[in-house]
């Protein structure tokens, strides 16, 4: 029996990322937005109902699918030591320097006991193949997957972008009236976030070259780098 060679990227769905906009290889696309939070269990009874009254409203509002996604990662404090024990080095008061050695031990016993996570919120608005004219045809389990959208990229994201922005807006709109920020991840932000989901060691590595390829007016195209997913 032979082997069956096949790279990672074929087995994701993602074709490519540019103009701050995910392509799939079937040719959807999505946008996706990134919030601030809320600490409810901080607020009076009052905010707590005017935030639920608020959020009701959003959910009414929409007449579009979404998904909601909340990514926690263990928080990496090791840049945080680096830049206490700088301070303790330069600091000339021995007080003070006193003062921030127990509290540079402090933070590394409440990494070392507890897990500390950073949680960031999503809010991912789908464009559907649907909306391109490209009906789903009957479940076929032999089918092959496709590789690439089956129109050019110029013409999905033109009628991606007349779709997604409207939604985009609207739900701009209504986080601000919970007192939420929202924003569109850019391109690069986008490449850092899906390519430190399967790689997260290399995660910075990844963003800064991204930003390098922003920055020369680059888009992320193929072939792409493999990207390695967590072996089970």
């Amino acid at each position: 029996m032979s082997n069956v060679k096949a790279s990672t990227q074929e087995q994701l769905d993602i074709y490519t990322i540019k103009d701050h906009l995910v392509y799939l290889k079937d040719g959807s696309v999505a946008l996706v937005l990134q919030t601030t939070a809320i600490n409810f269990g901080l607020l009076s009874d009052e905010e707590q109902d005017a935030t639920i009254y608020s959020y009701a409203a959003l959910i009414n509002s929409l007449s579009f699918p979404i998904q909601i996604l909340i990514r926690s990662q263990r928080k990496d404090v090791s840049e945080y030591i680096e830049l206490l024990d700088d301070r303790i080095q330069n600091v000339a008061s021995q007080k003070i320097k006193e003062t921030i050695i127990r509290y540079r031990q402090f933070i590394k016993s409440l990494v070392k006991e507890n897990r500390v996570l950073e949680k960031r919120f999503y809010v991912v608005v789908p464009f559907s193949t649907i909306d391109l004219g490209i009906t789903t045809g009957a479940f076929n389990p032999f089918a092959v997957a496709p590789q690439k959208p089956p129109f050019d990229l110029s013409y999905v994201g033109e009628k991606a972008m007349l779709a997604l922005y409207p939604k985009r807006d609207h739900l701009i709109r209504q986080f601000a009236r919970i007192g939420l920020k929202a924003r569109q991840l850019t391109t690069a932000e986008l490449i850092s976030l899906f390519y430190s989901t399967y790689n997260p060691e290399a995660s910075t590595y990844a963003f800064q070259q991204a930003q390098e390829k922003e920055g020369q007016g680059k888009t992320i195209v193929q072939p792409k780098p493999e990207i390695n997913l967590p072996k089970k």
